[in-house]
């Protein structure tokens, strides 16, 4: 039996979870849950990247750098989903939910 991508583990702790007003009316709009955005980022499911940047991703996995996810929301809004480069201690200090326009 194949394990659902909802039972893996999660990879990198998020931080302190934000967002933009952009991004929460995005969300309300379409009616999706940002917890499981949330833990799809989390769990390695960036949606719809491209190759460099799902990269980049494998490259911060390693070094603490920035994790980047970007989702196409049902009515074709794309939302990103920000977890910050790691800090000194190790740690993930902040992941925001935005706008591309936002950044």
């Amino acid at each position: 039996m194949v394990a659902s991508p909802h039972d893996l583990p999660p990879l990198f702790s998020l931080g302190r979870v934000v967002a933009t007003p952009g991004a929460l009316k995005a969300l309300k709009d379409t009616g999706i849950d940002g917890k499981a955005l949330l833990g799809r980022h989390q769990r390695g499911d960036y949606g719809d990247l491209s190759e460099h940047d799902r990269l980049a991703n494998a490259d911060a996995m390693k070094d603490g750098g920035r994790i980047l996810s970007a989702y196409s929301l049902p009515n074709g809004v794309r939302i990103w989903i920000i977890t910050e480069a790691a800090g000194d201690d190790g740690k993930r200090a902040c992941t925001t939910f935005l706008m591309p326009d936002d950044y």
